[in-house]
């Protein structure tokens, strides 16, 4: 995917709000356990995925570019 983005979640940090769900549900879903995942690795840019990392209130999801490894919205497992 050129000029992609890449969802990555951090499960471990993930505290089941569901707030990504709600926010970006075409993105993120609820597994067996009630603990967020992406439905895709792969999206296309998307303002609703930046608004569900930013409002994470576990900062457990990143959302890097695919072309630079850029990030794009906040999370646990790439901030610097």
């Amino acid at each position: 995917m050129t000029g992609g983005w890449r969802l990555e979640l951090d499960r471990a940090a993930c505290r089941n709000a569901g707030v990504c769900v709600g926010i970006a549900g075409a993105y993120f879903e609820l597994d067996a356990d009630g603990r967020s995942r992406p439905r895709a690795e792969l999206v296309s840019p998307d303002d609703a995925v930046v608004d569900a990392a930013f409002a994470c209130p576990m900062e457990a999801i990143s959302v890097l570019d695919t072309r630079t490894g850029r990030v794009v919205a906040p999370g646990s497992l790439h901030q610097t």
